[in-house]
């Protein structure tokens, strides 16, 4: 299916294109956006631009653009819609099988700085590739699967330069030693598990920062699924990578830690930016938005988006990531303050924020 308008003047229009009836089939692509490519596997995105750049800025693909003649879309199918509504910079478009494609800068010179590649691992994790544009070194969050990591990475004729751990589960890092054999990348992990973390190099902790080439990278303690558990924070591109400690209108099982060190962690992941781009590792997001509309029925935000979480799901397209603001509005994780969260908890006014959380908490364990 082809869109396609045109102007006899510069101008900004807005152009919504609805994908949710478009065919799927094999290929791999990736959206370029406020300097963080989205990416996709698993359908094809083949965009043509005649004249004038793009800004994606609303979650079904809606493109702000400045156009002096005409714009033309050719979309073939998408498997991985999720565009975010947090006002992303100029952006470009990329499609078809892994290749570098062509990059567009925007009227402000904005480049595409951090490419994140994003595919499906072992029976429901997502493994993610990020490469700093500007220097070529490249990390794997986490390493769930061998085989499609170096697939990935062979596909783009990216090097890898670093292995991020988030924590020490098997499904987060038992690929370290052979990736790192078959690489020779670096390894950072959690201090809290270096002697967990196969083949770690360097162990950090809440508040260290690194880099990776020209990215600044904050590190963040998010313990209580694990003990040492940390998450990926990257400010100057607002995405965060959270592993298992905070899920799509979910959080993980309290494993290792204390409810008080989970509730604390959570609430340090919420004091995120509103349109911070999260990251997680696993597609749980349908069982958990029916958890969470058995605790909070009456949300209205949470009818809507769990609507959309099974239409998505129908059609084999993902869920992640998502945004703060989106996981403050429906996940009851975050959500310790809403007084109907709390009657369905049988928990009154007096109840603190933490028995809210280890409420909910249990009854999700329960559910």
């Amino acid at each position: 299916q082809t869109f396609s308008s045109s102007t006899s003047m510069l101008g900004r229009m807005v152009l919504c294109v609805t994908l949710a009836s478009l065919p799927l089939r094999p290929a791999v692509g990736s959206i370029v956006a406020g300097g963080v490519q989205r990416a996709w596997h698993g359908a094809a995105f083949q965009p043509t631009l005649q004249g004038g750049t793009g800004n994606v800025f609303e979650r079904r693909m809606c493109r702000r653009v400045a156009m002096p003649r005409m714009l033309s879309l050719s979309i073939q199918g998408l498997s991985y819609s999720r565009t975010l509504a947090s006002a992303w910079g100029i952006a470009a478009l990329r499609g078809g099988a892994p290749q570098n494609g062509r990059e567009l800068s925007g009227a402000a010179g904005a480049t595409c700085s951090l490419e994140i590649e994003q595919f499906p691992c072992l029976s429901d994790n997502y493994g993610y590739i990020i490469r700093d544009a500007a220097t070529g070194a490249t990390a794997v969050i986490d390493t769930p699967e061998v085989g499609p990591i170096l697939g990935v990475l062979e596909a783009k004729g990216w090097t890898l330069t670093h292995i991020l751990n988030t924590h020490h589960h098997h499904d987060h890092a038992g690929g370290n030693l052979e990736i790192k054999e078959k690489t020779r990348c670096k390894v950072i992990g959690p201090k809290g598990e270096s002697d967990k973390i196969p083949g770690i190099d360097e162990a950090l902790d809440q508040g260290d920062t690194f880099k990776l080439g020209e990215q600044e990278v904050v590190v963040m303690n998010v313990g209580g699924h694990t003990l040492g558990h940390i998450a990926y924070y990257f400010p100057n591109e607002k995405v965060a990578f959270t592993g298992d400690a905070l899920f799509t209108m979910g959080c993980g099982r309290k494993f290792e830690g204390s409810y008080q060190q989970m509730f604390d962690s959570l609430n340090r992941l919420a004091q995120l930016p509103d349109d911070t781009v999260v990251y997680c590792a696993h597609e749980y997001t349908l069982s958990n938005g029916k958890f969470a509309l058995s605790v909070e029925p009456e949300n209205e935000a949470l009818q809507a988006r769990q609507k959309e979480v099974e239409e998505k799901r129908k059609r084999g397209e993902w869920t992640v990531p998502t945004t703060m603001r989106e996981e403050k509005a429906t996940n009851p994780f975050l959500r310790w303050h809403s007084p109907s969260l709390r009657k369905s908890l049988g928990l009154d006014d007096a109840a603190t924020d933490l028995e809210v959380f280890k409420q909910t908490r249990i009854a999700k364990d329960n559910f």
